[in-house]
């Protein structure tokens, strides 16, 4: 009887209405006041709470794909509301795969891949503000950027739009800034961080002396004014890269000797995955303000594999990922002690190679799907759809806030040049309809121009060591190089002039 009572919510005078026949009615009371202080704190209220996964069928996977075998703690893995690009096993090389969404089954052998690295990519990262523009970082040291025709590759490609050079190790991270076009953060095995205005092909920052040791990952905050990186020293740093200082650091964020992640939250805290010292798998939060102390501190299992955070800055949902495990747990953040709450595990048969992220403006919102997943097997590619159950057909606000669209807020020299801006928020009431992509252009700077901007002057080692004021002889030797440069653009129109009468003439003659 008392169970029934207690599996809703109940008014005591509705409990001692039914309760007539019973004896003892202050016991009854006690145990109601009871159950309203404690027991129905267990159960948090929350709209994730029966948030499901479910893997899509067979015939929507992505099937025979030789998924990379390098040892490297990265996602192998990048998707985006057009394609998904893969890390596969390439020989003589480096080389990634990128299909459209919608070319699922088996992937022929023969298929075209992106294949200009001389050694094998470690990382791959969409451009937030086009969909059809991609990095990859390389052992061969180089970063490289490629621009995917619209309807996917025909033919392989193997020369990108630009080449970065300027790491002297391996890159093992690549990532986009959220809101500023062209800017580019890599990191490297040489413990350097390099900011690049991929617009012109530049270094502009170079983070050096601040990472002892290998660089595990980097993060940018919401509007991309600071960076958060964690490293094998066990250290989490906050680093305001354009004043190249770090603003506040952790040692020892988690003790134990396996790699660890750190990636900001939308209201400007960290979170963390790591290992203790028994090598217990971590999340912990820290306050940037103050990190001293972690805010809370939640430990799950024993494993070896590396906690990938996946996070939802609309929804405040964080999906952890381990390589190597099979399931993928989800939690919620508030800002309400304990913080992380807990809300579901999804498990599978076969373990996780890497894992890509789709952005939210690539989800079916009339299906209330607010995360969907690519596992990669060891010879597939498996979607997985996150959804809350929902009856309505109706667009749910409550889910889908309005969210980062593509448009960048800034270009890269404001950002250089100090600025900051929000993410350009868009509606997805309606869906996302993307638009038309403008085609990314690489324009080098003249060497021959004395003009160099403040910045590039103490970027790179290229500009701190630039040359003083050239002398009359260098002078005299520019006016000469412009001249023979101005004659040759004369030789090239007058041909050009020519190639056009001789069309005229072609055409004439085929009539």
């Amino acid at each position: 009887m008392l169970v029934f009572f207690f599996q809703r919510p109940v008014s005591l005078e509705y409990i001692l209405h039914r309760t007539e026949n019973v004896a003892n009615h202050f016991e009854l009371f006690c145990f109601y006041l009871f159950w309203q202080t404690h027991m129905r704190r267990v159960v948090r209220q929350s709209k994730f709470r029966h948030v499901f996964g479910q893997a899509v069928k067979n015939d929507q996977c992505y099937d025979d794909i030789r998924v990379s075998r390098v040892t490297w703690d990265s996602s192998f893995c990048a998707v985006n509301p057009k394609f998904v690009a893969i890390i596969i096993e390439a020989s003589g090389g480096g080389a990634f795969l990128v299909l459209p969404l919608h070319k699922t089954g088996r992937i022929d052998k023969a298929y075209p891949t992106v294949c200009g690295h001389t050694g094998p990519v470690l990382d791959i990262d969409w451009c937030p503000h086009n969909d059809q523009v991609i990095a990859s970082g390389s052992e061969d040291c180089t970063v490289m950027v490629w621009q995917i025709p619209e309807n996917g590759l025909v033919t392989p490609m193997a020369e990108p739009v630009v080449v970065l050079e300027g790491h002297s190790k391996r890159v093992g991270i690549i990532t986009w800034h959220p809101t500023a076009r062209n800017v580019l953060l890599s990191a490297g095995c040489d413990n350097q961080v390099i900011i690049w205005n991929v617009g012109t092909g530049e270094s502009m920052i170079t983070l050096e002396d601040m990472h002892p040791d290998v660089i595990y990952n980097v993060s940018w905050n919401r509007n991309g004014s600071l960076i958060c990186t964690s490293c094998k020293d066990k250290s989490i740093r906050v680093i305001d890269p354009r004043k190249e200082t770090i603003i506040a650091e952790k040692e020892k964020a988690h003790e134990g000797a396996r790699p660890m992640r750190a990636i900001f939250l939308s209201d400007g805290n960290i979170l963390s995955t790591g290992f203790s010292r028994m090598s217990e798998r971590q999340l912990a939060l820290w306050n940037v303000q103050n990190m001293e102390e972690p805010m809370t501190v939640n430990e799950m299992d024993t494993s070896n594999g590396v906690l990938l955070p996946f996070y939802d800055a609309d929804t405040n949902v964080v999906y952890l990922c381990g390589k190597g495990d099979s399931s993928i747990r989800y939690f919620e953040i508030t800002d309400e002690a304990p913080y992380v709450h807990f809300l579901n595990t999804f498990v599978t048969k076969e373990p996780q190679r890497g894992m890509g992220y789709m952005p939210k403006r690539g989800l079916d919102v009339n299906k209330c799907e607010i995360a969907r997943f690519y596992k990669l097997h060891e010879r597939k590619c498996e979607p997985i759809v996150m959804t809350v159950p929902r009856k309505s057909d109706l667009f749910q606000d409550d889910l889908y806030p309005d969210t980062a669209g593509p448009d960048p807020t800034l270009e890269a020299e404001e950002w250089f040049d100090g600025k900051n801006g929000d993410p350009i928020l868009i509606s997805l009431k309606n869906g996302y309809v993307p638009g038309k992509n403008r085609e990314f252009k690489v324009v080098k700077k003249n060497p021959l121009d004395c003009k160099g901007t403040k910045k590039t002057e103490h970027s790179s080692h290229a500009h701190k060591s630039a040359s003083p004021t050239p002398s009359i002889k260098s002078e005299a030797k520019m006016e000469e190089i412009l001249k023979e440069i101005k004659s040759l653009k004369d030789l090239i129109s007058s041909q050009e002039k020519r190639i056009i009468k001789l069309e005229e003439q072609m055409s004439k003659v085929d009539l």
